[in-house]
């Protein structure tokens, strides 16, 4: 349940700590805002406060037009609590609704639709489809602000297979059509510019360095206030740049890719890999009581991402037993080897690449050699290659591995490196009585505070 005085002090100080944990919605005007919303403050008695946009949207109100609450960072009450619900929403957010059915995407989840509506009424108070039609329409809201993409490629982008059904949907929803919603261009080099926000506190310098490290100078690129890459997603050939404004607590994501209806899991998977969604203070609440009282933590300490499974597990198995520079310098010979040419960069290898090579320009002993391609085939045979549980049975690849690249690949918030050689260097720090276990579930986090120390 929302404290309604605590939401008050957050609205009226525009906190930007408290951007999109709560929204404020205003009954004489019927329109509901974030925190840091810039127009003048309406009075108490006037307001209602809602944990989620979808809640406004359910009680009639419709999205402010200057703070864009389609715009906020997004970590609801139940994120890490259901983990079926935190699955479904993902998938969902993919697109899982407009490729398949409530059935379809229940049985991947391993579970009944009815259970899965059951969720949704409970945390969210709608239907999936309810909830994934609304996700559709904020993302469209999103591109008509910051994009001039034509409304026929928003209507693809945000999912929907026709303007007429996507101008119905949009008005139904949002209560304007999508003509009333367009602002002015933000478009650049032929590409997209969006803004996608986060709530402080954010290491960026932190991220950066770690993110740097690694880069591999074909496939990636990163300087003080910026990482960028080249991508593959399903077929979708693109790159990505996104520029720290730390000032507006946000990521300015200039964008290239060659199919718009793959922009919105290609955006949500650039927010995972940037960790914008995570609240950091509920984080730091728990970690703090894991160390003893020398140790200094780490404020704003995100988790920086891998672009999929297979590229992080790749990179763990050449990184298993040597340095971040040699790691570095192994990956960076297969790219430049494997990877297909998108001048003037390259892609990360594909499976298939990668398991029809012998791979001897990898000065590697073959164990790990075969290891690679054990996992590459695995891709290519499995219908869920991602299952970690599958890896274990793959030769040369154990725990650890897995856990990298579940902990980089996937961003799960939840593994702690017990066997990493720089996490048991400093388990020292950590309170006499500590348990792994206390910190659930945000061990990822911890994980990458020991690295720190």
């Amino acid at each position: 349940m929302l404290d309604a005085k605590i939401c008050q002090k957050a609205r009226l100080s525009r906190d930007p700590r408290f951007d999109g944990k709560f929204f404020t919605a205003v009954k004489t005007t019927g329109i509901y805002c974030r925190t840091i919303c810039p127009v003048f403050p309406p009075k108490e008695e006037n307001v209602i406060y809602f944990a989620t946009a979808m809640e406004c949207a359910v009680e009639g109100f419709r999205p402010c037009l200057r703070c864009r609450p389609d715009s906020a960072p997004n970590s609801p009450a139940w994120k890490g609590v259901n983990t079926t619900l935190d699955r479904a929403v993902s998938l969902i957010n993919d697109g899982a609704l407009q490729q398949g059915n409530l059935v379809d995407l229940s049985d991947r989840l391993g579970v009944s639709d009815r259970y899965v509506r059951q969720l949704f009424n409970k945390y969210l108070g709608v239907s999936p489809k309810a909830y994934a039609l609304y996700q559709q329409c904020l993302f469209a809201k999103q591109l008509l602000h910051q994009t001039n993409l034509p409304i026929t490629q928003v209507a693809l982008a945000s999912g929907f297979s026709s303007v007429r059904r996507f101008n119905d949907c949009f008005q139904s929803q949002l209560k304007l059509t999508p003509s009333q919603m367009r602002s002015s261009t933000r478009a650049k080099d032929n590409g997209l510019l969006l803004q996608l926000y986060y709530r402080p506190p954010f290491n960026w310098p932190m991220m950066q360095q770690l993110l740097e490290k690694r880069a591999i100078t074909t496939l990636e690129w990163c300087d003080e206030r910026s990482y960028g890459r080249t991508f593959d997603w399903f077929g979708c050939v693109g790159h990505f740049n996104a520029v720290h404004v730390q000032q507006r607590h946000l990521f300015e994501v200039s964008l290239v890719l060659d199919d718009v209806k793959q922009l919105k899991p290609i955006v949500n998977n650039i927010r995972r890999i940037l960790d914008l969604d995570v609240d950091m203070q509920v984080v730091e609440q728990d970690i703090k009581r894991c160390f003893n009282s020398d140790a200094n933590i780490i404020s704003g300490l995100r988790l920086p991402g891998i672009w999929n499974m297979f590229e992080a597990g790749i990179r763990a198995i050449l990184g298993q037993q040597i340095s971040v520079v040699a790691a570095r310098n192994l990956v960076a010979i297969l790219v430049n080897q494997l990877g297909e040419s998108v001048s003037p960069h390259r892609l990360f290898p594909s499976p298939l690449a990668i398991a029809n090579s012998d791979l001897s320009f990898l000065k590697v002993p073959q164990s790990r050699k075969q290891t690679l391609v054990n996992l590459a085939q695995h891709y290519l045979d499995s219908d869920s290659p991602n299952d970690p549980q599958q890896w274990l049975a793959l030769k040369g690849i154990g725990p650890w591995t897995v856990q990298y690249a579940q902990l980089r690949g996937l961003s799960d918030p939840d593994i702690y490196l017990a066997g990493d050689l720089g996490v048991k260097k400093a388990e020292g720090y950590l309170a006499p009585d500590f348990k792994p276990e206390q910190v659930s579930p945000w061990r990822s986090y911890l994980t990458f505070q020991l690295w720190s120390q």
